[in-house]
């Protein structure tokens, strides 16, 4: 049986509302019986994990795919992104700013600790906390607290905003009213975690102990490079209940040997299809064994501001030019078979608020004259240090990125006659390291898969000052500020409003060049059934089952 998403995002308003409900998704809803063979072990491409397995710390999707099955948060996401509540028997407030969270009684870790308030106040401090230095902390920064916390050098360890009342209930204070925060709650920034995991997370993270559907199919069922082993949790009782007997991440290191394997049934799943298969992967696969859908996710080129030829007035003429070289149309056209869509703003269309006629979005048009006109205009105010050509980072392990990243090379020394070499990386781990670390020398590839179906997800995490995804060192003050306005506005229409006034801001400082909305393109093989990719383009591991 083949599962495709087509229902367009819910709004932010219906599921916030939902959320905060205790109706929202019973536990056992999937139990009915799925089916096909339950006692398959499953065999799912991945990749290697750029960190140890901290949910605070992981923000990229290697890591990310197997956290989400190792643990559970709140809330969680059905496959159209509507919640459904997973640990939280209730989320409760009267003016959006104070929440009374109320979790299920008997939830436990799948090492049979308890899971309580204290399970999520600890873990949440620890994510937000300076001296701990996580990579989610900016997911915190709504609550009370928060800026206290993290500011460079604090040793202060808590939020004043978080308050545990007994071991299932405990208290959230905002900054400001929230109406979409419980929306954020499924994301794994948000998981619990356990006292031991807080102590020694290093060791922790190659070893998780968490509460979702899976679990580590023992010590050593992380091989780094190779693969990572999950078995159900028997413990966990919810929605997104094992149908299966387990999943294994294969970590491939290029998805043309992956899609090779999915050919020869040696793999069950594979997410992306590599570019050059794009054209013939339908054929290759039939209509009852692949997806083509759109979902939550962008593809971008982000330049880092501590790059001298990009910074400051010359720098942001220099990046529309670059935006305005590129043929967004031919490439989706020829290289993707139409498989993308080019971009007209930072977020994505299947949301609900987004806009494709806001004001700067021409500067994501191809014009390759007015482009060269721009960058003549920035050589005026600061010449181009020659000595510093542009590169574009991207890892040649895994999304086969290599063919459209030389088409933008090309377009970008046709079009502005300037040098730009392709900077492949062997893995994903190691780009994204450097642009953690903030020592590209270069732009590289980037882009976002939702974390949850809003278009402040899309700008918040990535383009915020500090924010932990923010590749481009991005800081613009007045943009920060019609983000916490869309926040805190009254209504979500009115929410939406401000936030894509500060895309417009986006748009024309371009930290980031959208380049085009992703698509949904897998495949699975003769093995395996009952597979449907989510809202945000990840299979649902959890419902596949063997024939």
């Amino acid at each position: 049986m083949r599962f495709t998403r087509t229902s367009k995002m819910l709004s932010v308003a219906a599921v916030a509302v939902l959320a905060l409900s205790a109706c929202g998704g019973g536990d056992g809803s999937s139990e009915s019986g799925a089916e096909g063979d339950t006692s398959r072990v499953i065999i799912a491409d991945g990749s290697e994990p750029q960190n140890p397995l901290i949910p605070t710390n992981t923000n990229e999707v290697g890591g990310g795919a197997v956290l989400d099955l190792l643990f559970a948060g709140l809330i969680s996401y059905d496959a159209d992104g509507k919640p459904q509540n997973e640990m939280a028997e209730s989320i409760e407030t009267e003016d959006a700013q104070n929440y009374t969270i109320k979790l299920k009684e008997g939830k436990t870790f799948s090492n049979g600790a308890p899971v309580t308030a204290a399970s999520f106040v600890d873990a949440w401090n620890y994510g937000a906390a300076a001296k701990n230095a996580q990579l989610s902390s900016y997911f915190f920064e709504s609550i009370e607290g928060y800026d206290e916390a993290s500011a460079e050098g604090s040793e202060v360890d808590t939020m004043s905003g978080l308050k545990v009342i007994d071991d299932t209930t405990f208290q959230v204070t905002l900054k400001q009213p929230e109406s979409d925060w419980p929306l954020r709650l499924g994301y794994s920034a948000f998981y619990p975690m356990i006292p031991e995991a807080l102590a020694d997370p290093k060791t922790y993270g190659e070893n998780p102990v968490g509460n979702g559907p899976y679990k580590f199919d023992g010590e050593g069922a992380w091989e780094h490079n190779q693969e990572i082993n999950l078995v159900p949790n028997e413990s966990y009782e919810g929605p997104q209940k094992a149908q299966n007997a387990g999943i294994t991440f294969k970590i491939y290191q290029n998805d043309t040997t992956a899609y090779q394997d999915l050919i020869s049934n040696n793999l069950d799943v594979l997410k992306t299809i590599p570019t050059s298969d794009v054209k013939n992967f339908k054929n290759d696969l039939g209509e009852e064994r692949s997806i083509e859908s759109p979902y939550a996710g962008n593809q971008t080129i982000a330049i880092p501001y501590y790059l001298e030829n990009w910074s400051g007035e010359a720098g942001k003429l220099r990046r529309q030019a670059l935006s305005m070289a590129i043929d967004r149309e031919e490439i989706t056209s020829v290289i993707f078979s139409n498989g993308r869509t080019p971009a007209e703003d930072f977020t994505a269309p299947v949301l609900d608020g987004y806009s494709a006629d806001l004001p700067g979005s021409e500067n994501l048009e191809f014009n390759p004259e007015k482009a060269k006109e721009l960058w003549e205009e920035a050589e005026k105010i600061s010449p181009y240090d020659e000595s510093q050509p542009l590169t574009i980072a991207y890892n040649a392990d895994k999304g086969d990125h290599k063919t459209w990243v030389e088409a933008v090379v090309n377009g970008l020394k046709n079009n502005l006659g300037i040098e730009v070499t392709g900077k492949p990386y062997a893995t994903f781990k190691e780009v994204r390291t450097e642009a953690s670390d903030a020592v590209l020398t270069g732009a590289i590839r980037s882009g976002w898969q939702a974390d949850y179906p809003s278009l402040y997800n899309f700008l918040g995490p990535i383009y915020a000052t500090g924010a932990g995804s923010n590749d481009a060192r991005y800081e613009n003050p007045e943009f920060d500020a019609l983000l916490s306005e869309g926040l805190s506005a009254s209504t979500v229409e009115e929410g939406n409003e401000k936030m894509n006034e500060a895309q417009e801001m986006l748009l024309e400082d371009l930290p980031a060049i959208p380049l085009w909305y992703q698509v949904a393109q897998g495949g699975w093989s003769t093995n395996v059934t009952n597979v449907e990719f989510g809202w945000n383009g990840v299979p649902l591991y959890y419902a596949i089952t063997g024939k």
